[in-house]
């Protein structure tokens, strides 16, 4: 089992240096790459933030009585805010992108691939790479650094009018003392984490894709491999990097 990981953790990187690579020597079509956009990114709002603006409301809803026991209730902004734009907002962001975009790239090119379009590409001479892996990669990278900061804002929001209704705190109030606690390298963090997430993602939903065979049992099979490899992955990582970037 550990030779078979190693060796699929191995071809993952292979054709993630081949995407890299592809994309600085001969980039994709923009209207491909702006298909992919609005797949990733358009399609992808409303329950990016969703998931937001309920988590910050939630948190405000768990966070708030417990301030108040204490007479704390005027941090709910600090404690709400740092924790959805640090943490939250990117990780949370990521499993939904995962579920949603992910799965449906990998069903997308294992489909391909099982119906041999992909060998027909072949065929004609051109890369499959190229033509259906660069354009998906570009796509992620570009909007999950936006979609990061979409959910941050809108997670604040979210908190800031649950505070705002159920505690009594005023929203200048909020913001000023959020804005107070935050730093650049805060806002850098979470972006830089829907940047390391979405290669992650879109690295492991192609590969899985033009992995897939067997039929339409292996298409699901790698869309459920996708889904649960992308999580993980994105858990994971989130330490890893929280724990680099906080060291610098």
């Amino acid at each position: 089992m550990a030779n078979g990981w190693l060796s699929a953790l191995g071809a993952l990187l292979i054709l993630l240096g081949q995407s890299a690579v592809t994309a600085v020597r001969s980039p994709p079509r923009f209207g491909v790459v702006l298909d992919q956009l609005h797949e990733v990114g358009v399609r992808s709002l409303s329950i990016v933030t969703l998931t937001a603006v309920f988590t910050g409301m939630v948190m405000t809803i768990q966070l708030g009585p417990f301030l108040a026991m204490f007479g704390a209730k005027i941090f709910i902004s600090k404690a709400v805010g740092f924790a959805i734009i640090t943490e939250l907002g990117p990780v949370l962001t990521a499993l939904m992108i995962g579920g949603r975009v992910g799965a449906g790239m990998a069903a997308e090119l294992g489909t391909m691939k099982v119906t041999e379009q992909i060998d027909a590409l072949r065929s004609m001479g051109a890369d499959p790479v190229a033509y259906l892996v660069v354009p998906r990669m570009i796509a992620i990278i570009v909007m999950m650094p936006l979609m990061t900061a979409l959910a941050d804002m809108v997670g604040v929001l979210g908190g800031m009018l649950l505070a705002s209704l159920e505690l009594g705190v005023p929203a200048t109030f909020y913001t000023r003392s959020l804005l107070q606690l935050l730093v650049v390298g805060d806002l850098i963090r979470s972006l830089t984490k829907g940047l390391v997430f979405a290669v992650i993602i879109g690295s492991i939903a192609c590969y899985n894709g033009m992995s897939a065979r067997n039929g339409a049992d292996g298409v699901g099979r790698a869309t459920t491999r996708t889904v649960v490899a992308a999580s993980i992955s994105v858990l994971v990582s989130d330490f890893f990097v929280t724990k680099l970037m906080l060291s610098i």
